[in-house]
């Protein structure tokens, strides 16, 4: 069983999960510039999620950013590559929809990467529709925005 923690965005647990996203998005692209917008920070987190295993191992993360009073974004989402399939960035996903609805958010969107086939499979098979470029993602030769009205 998955547990679901609301965690500090400095957490090392999440730091951690984080640096690895990096990694795998910086041999994806070919370099470290692949993100067009501004990184999330402590500073514009509205909540940062980590999913463990029974024994405590970090698996999956994510983060809201609230973008309007009734929208926000779904950032840093990634799942440990043992952890893919397993069910926790799902379980990450409903998690972070369920406190976008408690927060009055209506409406999630995200960006994500052409050259992230198995993310762009699991918000389409999540429910999320792609939507045009939005903010500062127009423009991106390297990006896809998603959307889901909750």
């Amino acid at each position: 069983m998955t547990t679901i923690e609301v965690r500090a965005w400095d957490d090392p647990a999440g730091v951690a999960l984080r640096a690895a996203q990096r990694a795998e998005l910086d041999a994806r692209y070919g370099s470290d510039d692949h993100e067009p917008g501004p990184p999330p920070s402590a500073a514009d987190v509205d909540l940062f999620l980590i999913a463990s295993a029974p024994d405590g191992t970090p698996l999956a993360c994510g983060a809201l950013r609230r973008l309007t009073p009734t929208s926000a974004e779904i950032k840093r989402m990634y799942a440990i590559p043992a952890a893919r399939g397993t069910g926790a960035a799902t379980a990450i996903l409903r998690a972070l929809e369920s406190a976008a609805v408690t927060r009055g958010w209506t409406t999630l969107r995200l960006e994500t990467g052409t050259a992230q086939p198995e993310a762009i499979r699991f918000y389409e098979r999540e429910g999320y529709r792609q939507i045009p470029l939005y903010g500062p993602y127009v423009g991106s030769e390297i990006s896809l925005c998603y959307e889901r009205t909750l």
